[in-house]
């Protein structure tokens, strides 16, 4: 994909985020925890995508090259698409959980996948698989919290940062990960007894107290994202995607 195509497709995401009414700002804040990772695939991709990724529309052309180090303009083009649909890709996922409840979420997995059960997809349990999974991540991240406040209130220099702020932070979570490991393990299995105690049976035969149905504003969205994946296509006579 070129950068025109990126930049549209920026451009639809921030609208979208404007048009949601949440605060751009606290969107922009979500893309932090994942900036060194980021980072760190860009810098790959840099040094060492070279000779494997061909620039769309361009001639290929080096710009450095040292040992197994070839850095060119294909290469280049790779970080920058890339680190455009993370960005897209981001900005969606936190759009999408901060503007529909968990129970909606669900509902709609739920659905999506109902009509693969013919071909043995278990479209209930994914559901409450995904449920479990964005309830428990809140979750984690308050016994997180609790295990550093307990850490710090026993001696442990958990404030400590160093000029290699993402080294002395990695490893002062690693420190924690046995601990938060071991919780999220008890939640769980409290979880399962939990569930059998009330005799919870997933699957086909199971009826459903909610039942989505279709309205304008559905048919609307769909109408639109119909339209705009039709002109992206049309574009690529005019610019090379």
């Amino acid at each position: 994909m070129s950068y025109v195509a990126n930049a549209i497709l920026l451009l639809v995401t921030l609208g979208l985020v404007l048009l949601s009414g949440v605060s751009l700002k606290y969107i922009f804040f979500g893309l932090k925890p994942a900036l060194p990772l980021i980072i760190v695939l860009a810098i790959l991709q840099l040094l060492f995508y070279g000779d494997a990724f061909t620039p769309h529309g361009m001639a290929s052309r080096t710009y450095f090259r040292w040992g197994w180090i070839h850095i060119t303009n294909g290469s280049v083009q790779l970080v920058i698409v890339s680190a455009a649909r993370f960005v897209e890709l981001l900005f969606l996922t936190s759009l999408l959980t901060n503007t529909t409840t968990l129970t909606d979420i669900t509902h709609g997995i739920e659905d999506m996948l109902k009509p693969f059960s013919r071909f043995g997809v278990p479209a209930n349990e994914l559901a409450l698989v995904g449920t479990i999974s964005l309830r428990f991540v809140p979750l984690l991240g308050e016994q997180l919290e609790t295990i550093m406040k307990a850490q710090a209130s026993r001696g442990a220099n958990v404030a400590h940062k160093s000029k290699l702020e993402f080294v002395s932070r990695a490893r002062q979570v690693a420190a924690f990960i046995v601990p938060l490991f071991v919780d999220a393990f008890r939640r769980g299995e409290d979880l399962i007894l939990a569930m059998q105690a009330r005799c919870y049976v997933g699957g086909r035969g199971r009826s459903s107290f909610v039942r989505l149905r279709f309205q304008r504003m559905d048919y609307l969205a769909y109408g639109v994202g119909l339209v705009f994946s039709v002109l992206m296509l049309g574009l690529q006579s005019y610019f090379p995607f």
